[in-house]
C-alpha cells in the first residue's frame, strides 16, 4: 500500500497514486499516512488547517481557479471520492520559472490518485462524472480576504478543458485575468 509521488513539470505539484486494497468486501485506500515517505517527500511538515468536502451534481461543472494570496498561501491535497473530475494546477508564483503554466490530472477513486498543489498555485477543477465528490486537506486557514485567482478561460493561459464549461458561479466568472494579478 505505498504510494507513488510522481512529480509534474510545475515545481513542487506532485500528483500521489496509491493502489487500493480489494477483497470482497469492497476497498481500502490510505488517503493520507504522514510517515509514509511519499507524503513526507510532498506535504513535509505543513499542518493540517481545514478539511473541506466539494460535490458537484452537473458534468462540465468548472470550479476555480482559487488559491489564496500571500500571506496566507496554502497547499492543498485534492482526492476524489466519487466520479471523476479533470483537476488543474496553475503556478502563479511570482518569479517561478513555471509561472504561468498549468497541468491537470483525472481523479478518480479507481485511480486512487490525489494532487498535491504547492502554496502560490491555483486550484481548478472541471466534472467529468455527475455527483464527484473531492476531499480537500489544506495546510492553511481560510481568510476570505485572501481569496484570489484567475480565470477559467484566460487567452494566456489557454487550459484545454476536456468539455465545454457549464456550472460557473459569478464569483468564478468575476476572476481577474493573469495579466491584471499583482
Amino acid at each position: 500500500m505505498v504510494t507513488e509521488a510522481r512529480p509534474a513539470p510545475i515545481a513542487g505539484l506532485y500528483e500521489l497514486v496509491g493502489q487500493p486494497l480489494n477483497d470482497h468486501r469492497g476497498a481500502f485506500l490510505n488517503a493520507f499516512r504522514i510517515q509514509e515517505h511519499s507524503f513526507v517527500q510532498t506535504w513535509g511538515n505543513r499542518p493540517i488547517a481545514q478539511v473541506n468536502l466539494s460535490r458537484t451534481e452537473t458534468v462540465g461543472t468548472i470550479r476555480g481557479l482559487h488559491l489564496q494570496a500571500a500571506p496566507h498561501n496554502e497547499a492543498k491535497l485534492v482526492r476524489c471520492l466519487r466520479g471523476r473530475v479533470w483537476d488543474v494546477a496553475v503556478d502563479l508564483r511570482p518569479g517561478s520559472v513555471s509561472y504561468g503554466r498549468w497541468h491537470a490530472v483525472e481523479l478518480s477513486p479507481a485511480a486512487g490518485n490525489a494532487l498535491l498543489i504547492p502554496e502560490g498555485c491555483a486550484h481548478g477543477f472541471q466534472v467529468l462524472e455527475p455527483g464527484s465528490e473531492l476531499l480537500y486537506l489544506h495546510s492553511g486557514a481560510w481568510v476570505p480576504e485572501a481569496e484570489t485567482g484567475v480565470r477559467f478561460n484566460d487567452p494566456k493561459l489557454a487550459i484545454t478543458w476536456p468539455l465545454p464549461p457549464t456550472g460557473l458561479s459569478e464569483r468564478d466568472l468575476a476572476l481577474p485575468l493573469l495579466q491584471s494579478l499583482p
